[in-house]
């Protein structure tokens, strides 16, 4: 592929997402467009899914991992390629690999979801788990490939990785030519870029908004320097758009195409991979679901039709039990509540009768006797319920309050 350059780095046209999408013929499934009822009602406005989530190893990752890896000469495929990742982008770069017959070795972190670690392995790659965190596991690959003469993958910040990401707003135009605005999150870049250089060559009227996570939103601060700047400790649930600094080619991208980046709250992500599960029965990852959210967010701000893309649907099983735990608690569908009442025989059973009747589901129950802030015949007792929402919510507060309970939190 031929890039045109600007500022020293290498820019993407729309040609070359052209070339990436003959490229990933019978390679990248063209992945459903999906409408939501649930989302329509919310915006005012048509709402649809673009479900990456169903992509072959579950993401988007694969369109660039095998642009990229495809672009090799021979004597690069031939010394091989290393690439670090905690998840999609290291499943994406072990079946690009093994479908070109180039050997792949990914470092993981030692944390890394066993799932992931396996479904890589299970790709073709030889899996390497080193460092704590990503930081420390990329510093490994690199050096590796330095010492190997392996061919370094990049998860964002190379052309080619832009071009293949970019083939996913191409299907969504062909899908929904009467889109107004296109949401994607954003973590390094690459998608983002990618769709904002397809979609804007052909359709400039279309808006492209990004979402980061509060806890990881390295663009606002970067976009008012005018330059990839570095957060400290980035920290959200959704490790797919979990990134401390912009890559410097999709950032100018980015920055030139992108209409505007939003953040969105963990109680927001929660609830969006809630809703993504409950209502359109999808199983997206958090960052897959980061456009979801920004809809929750602010369901006004978007003019329609829109088209949230759902880049992934890795999630660890174990992450996703805390996760849908979180989502339910931010959605008022969960109560904690701690009261005193008198230690005496059936005091306990009077209260959850009252609960009863309130039609709340009691999880969990626990006793503090010996409290200093207690009274000798007094006892706290902590109550985890699952509620049908806000309101009932309130119904349950009230009942217990007109039960005559002193309700402490």
């Amino acid at each position: 592929m031929s890039y045109s350059t600007a500022d020293s780095f290498p820019s993407v046209t729309l040609d070359d997402v052209r070339g990436a999408q003959k490229m990933l013929t019978g390679v990248a499934r063209t992945t459903a467009m999906e409408g939501s009822r649930y989302l329509t009602r919310l915006v005012g406005a048509p709402v649809h899914l673009k479900c990456e989530n169903l992509q072959r190893t579950g993401s988007f990752k694969l369109r660039g991992a095998y642009v990229r890896i495809a672009g090799l000469l021979p004597e690069e495929r031939a010394a091989g390629v290393v690439a670090a990742s905690a998840g999609n982008h290291a499943q994406g770069v072990a079946l690009a690999s093994s479908l070109l017959g180039v050997r792949s070795t990914v470092f993981m972190p030692t944390g890394a979801p066993l799932p992931k670690v396996a479904a890589t392995r299970h790709y073709g790659a030889e899996v390497r788990l080193h460092g704590q965190v990503v930081d420390e596991t990329l510093a490994a690959a690199q050096e590796y490939a330095v010492r190997t003469g392996a061919v370094f993958i990049h998860p964002f910040d190379h052309p080619d990785i832009i071009a293949g990401q970019g083939t996913v707003g191409l299907e969504i135009l062909e899908q929904c030519p009467e889109v107004r605005t296109i949401v994607v999150g954003i973590g390094g870049g690459g998608l983002a870029a990618g769709v904002a250089v397809a979609v804007k060559a052909l359709r400039p009227d279309v808006r492209v908004i990004g979402v980061q996570a509060e806890g990881a939103a390295a663009y606002p601060p970067s976009l008012a320097a005018g330059r990839p700047v570095s957060i400290e400790r980035p920290a959200t649930m959704a490790d797919g758009i979990k990134v401390g600094r912009p890559g410097d080619v999709p950032f100018r991208l980015v920055e030139d195409l992108v209409d505007e980046v939003r953040t969105v709250s963990e109680n927001n992500l929660s609830s969006a991979l809630l809703l993504c599960l409950e209502r359109a029965k999808l199983v997206v990852e958090p960052a897959g679901a980061s456009p979801v959210a920004a809809l929750l967010a602010d369901p006004e701000a978007f003019e329609g039709p829109v088209v949230a893309l759902l880049s992934g649907g890795n999630v660890d099983p174990l992450l996703m039990q805390r996760i849908l735990r979180h989502g339910m608690a931010a959605g008022g569908r969960y109560l904690a509540v701690t009261l005193r009442l008198t230690d005496r025989p059936g005091a306990l059973a009077t209260l959850l009768g009252v609960l009863s009747v309130a039609d709340a589901n009691v999880l969990d129950v626990s006793h503090v006797r010996t409290d200093p802030r207690l009274g000798l015949t007094e006892v706290e007792v902590e109550l985890q319920l699952e509620t049908k929402g806000p309101e009932h919510c309130a119904e349950v507060n009230l009942a217990l309050r007109e039960a005559g309970y002193t309700v402490i939190d």
